[in-house]
């Protein structure tokens, strides 16, 4: 729970740094670069993460690290920030979260689509029309493949799901018969 509360108000602060889509764009990527890079270097991972080393020598080894790279002085800044506060564990979660909460910052409604295959752009913007009239405001979607639905789709906005799948259509028959 507590994390969850420091990824919002770290999401909130980095968000509320952000003036327009594109700047949020590049700091997001900016940061993704930097996780990526960080979980394929082990021993700089387990350094930076070590409850051992102070922060300040952290911060330093972050600092050498981020001034070879062609990350942006805010997302630097961002990273420095996290790595100073021994909140650097966050940042995967944080990434995770913060494309939600930038639509949702901006009034849009974000869902998640899985499907068996990959839908067609035809189906994709006829969803997009029929959830955005369904919320009266903007959506953005993005979609997953799931083998295990057989065929339909899942859609998931927050902790609401919208199955149209036959996977939850046998689910709720199994349900059925076991009641009775």
């Amino acid at each position: 729970m507590r994390s969850q509360i420091l990824i919002r108000r770290y999401a909130q602060g980095l968000i509320s740094s952000a003036k327009e889509e594109g700047e949020f764009g590049s700091l997001y990527a900016e940061l993704s670069e930097f996780e990526k890079f960080l979980s394929s270097h082990t021993k700089l991972h387990h350094t930076l993460m070590s409850p051992f080393l102070p922060a300040t020598k952290k911060r330093e080894i972050a600092d050498l690290i981020l001034e070879k790279t062609s990350i942006g002085a805010k997302a630097r800044r961002f990273l420095l920030l996290l790595v100073e506060n021994n909140r650097l564990p966050i940042l995967p979660q944080l990434l995770e979260r913060l494309p939600l909460m930038w639509n949702e910052e901006r009034g849009i409604a974000t869902f998640e689509v899985s499907s068996v295959l990959p839908l067609k752009p035809a189906q994709k913007k006829r969803l997009e029309e029929r959830l955005a009239s369904l919320e009266r405001s903007p959506v953005a979607l993005t979609y997953k493949i799931d083998p295990s639905l057989i065929g339909g789709l899942s859609i998931r906005k927050g902790n609401i799901v919208y199955d149209a799948s036959i996977r939850g259509d046998l689910e709720r028959i199994q349900q059925k018969i076991a009641e009775e």
